[in-house]
């Protein structure tokens, strides 16, 4: 297995040195040159391993044997150790036509647990076999920040800094992060919105010698183990179902905002998991549903919301996509990722979008029918769904076909959200580790959404 970018000028490059890499050195972001296949055999023998037996089989497919076996399953075994249950990603039936992917057993309750609580102990693998520094930059629309920085905290060798709106999160999301007193970690809340963070990261990682000198390395979707991780809960997800419904082809509908959670799901379909269609659920910033209805990927204005992780206009894996439903053409890739930076704006043929919406279909869900969709569920089935999961629902129902089995992503526990919880009319529980956030103190950098003021925060970091 060898990783290429999207925009051709970075190749033949290994796991290892991909994983380190993050955002590619020529500015695109970082592929396999081939997706491996999955036979219908193979599939059978994997419906019978547990969640980190699956873990071990799939990442064996992309790591080349750069890690020792044994090594490799002691650093899956410590990643999910911290989980609440044992099947890690457990299924919960709604209804016969519709099952929930519950991803919020992990230690900061998201479904971004999943791939970093992974990432943070390879990091610390490769910092301790290199006897490297390591310096994770990445930011956050509320849960990466938490998982990302919970997966590396106190750990030899590395230092992680997070930028992250300032007033754009939930409440429990900021005390996540901002409670964390380890001096290896150091929260930015940066005067903007989420696509003013993550701009200001891409630049950095685009400076090729501020990211040597610095030691960089990414732990946002742009790094593709994010995806490789996420892509082994669709095929758990479809085992535990074809188990309980028999099925043949299933349906996911997933809520996102950085087209990084969905992406997995597409990649799962294109290594030979039996899927239909991959719904994708929106907010009011629904850049990627225009997309998938008219071949048009243009930013509008940033709205705020009652699901502010998915509150994206700029989707960081969006090119990854692209590169795939344009025919793997790099040369493409790159025109259009420059006319993008100078127009805002891509627009693909008509073939194109044929291509795109025989894959997927999307619904953007709007505030109200996020906040009746928790009312109803928790109404008629005594579920509660967070707000990113209830968009995922609305979606759903609206898109899925008739009399087939679609599985919906839960993202996140409702205790992360619960101002849009209150705002149902309903009182929730909070499980203590959430609790205890209230009553802890919080260290967090105030800064102007200015690059400059990043860079100086950060080099005051590095050499402290």
């Amino acid at each position: 297995m060898e990783y290429i970018s999207t925009r051709g000028k970075v190749g033949n490059i290994g796991f290892i040195d991909a994983f380190m890499m993050g955002l590619a050195n020529d500015g695109g972001l970082l592929i396999p040159k081939e997706i491996p296949a999955v036979s219908a055999e193979q599939l059978k023998d994997w419906q019978k391993l547990s969640y980190q037996e699956l873990v071990l089989a799939i990442f064996e497919l992309y790591t080349n044997g750069e890690i020792p076996q044994e090594d490799l399953k002691q650093l899956i075994k410590d990643s999910y150790s911290t989980f609440r249950t044992p099947e890690v990603t457990p299924v919960h039936k709604l209804n016969d036509e519709l099952y929930l992917l519950e991803l919020f057993h992990g230690p900061t309750f998201a479904f971004k647990d999943i791939a970093l609580q992974f990432m943070g102990q390879l990091y610390s693998y490769v910092a301790s076999k290199k006897g490297e520094k390591i310096h994770i930059l990445g930011a956050t629309s509320g849960d990466t920040g938490a998982s990302a920085i919970e997966g590396v905290r106190g750990k030899e060798g590395i230092k992680i800094c997070i930028l992250h709106p300032n007033g754009k999160v939930s409440r429990v999301q900021e005390l996540q992060m901002t409670t964390v007193m380890d001096d290896n970690v150091l929260n930015l809340s940066v005067e903007g919105n989420f696509d003013d963070c993550q701009r200001m990261i891409k630049e950095l990682f685009a400076d090729l010698d501020f990211k040597a000198k610095n030691h960089l390395a990414a732990i946002n979707s742009i790094n593709f183990v994010r995806i490789m991780a996420q892509t082994v809960y669709y095929f758990y997800a479809y085992f535990r179902v074809a188990e309980q419904a028999g099925a043949v082809k299933v349906n996911f509908s997933v809520p996102t905002g950085n087209f990084g959670d969905i992406f997995a799901g597409y990649l799962a379909k294109r290594m030979g998991l039996p899927v239909n269609q991959l719904i994708l659920a929106t907010n009011e910033n629904n850049i990627l549903e225009r997309f998938i209805h008219e071949g048009i990927y243009m930013p509008g204005e940033f709205r705020a919301t009652y699901s502010p992780s998915m509150d994206i206009q700029v989707a960081s894996n969006f090119e990854r996509y692209l590169y795939y439903v344009l025919d793997e053409n790099p040369e493409t890739i790159a025109g259009l990722m420059e006319q993008f930076k100078a127009e805002g704006k891509i627009e693909i043929s008509q073939e194109a979008l044929a291509k795109v919406q025989a894959e997927f279909k999307s619904h953007g869900v709007g505030g109200n029918e996020c906040l009746a969709t928790i009312t109803h569920h928790n109404k008629e089935s005594e579920y509660l769904l967070d707000p990113h999961s209830a968009c995922g629902v609305a979606a759903a129902e609206k898109c899925a076909p008739a009399k087939e089995i679609t599985i919906s992503l839960a993202t996140a526990h409702p205790a992360k959200f619960n101002e849009a919880i209150e705002l149902c009319g309903i009182e929730q529980s909070f499980p203590e580790q959430i609790t205890a956030l209230f009553d802890k103190p919080q260290r967090q950098t105030l800064v102007d959404g200015v690059l400059a003021d990043i860079v100086a925060e950060l080099e005051k970091f590095y050499n402290s």
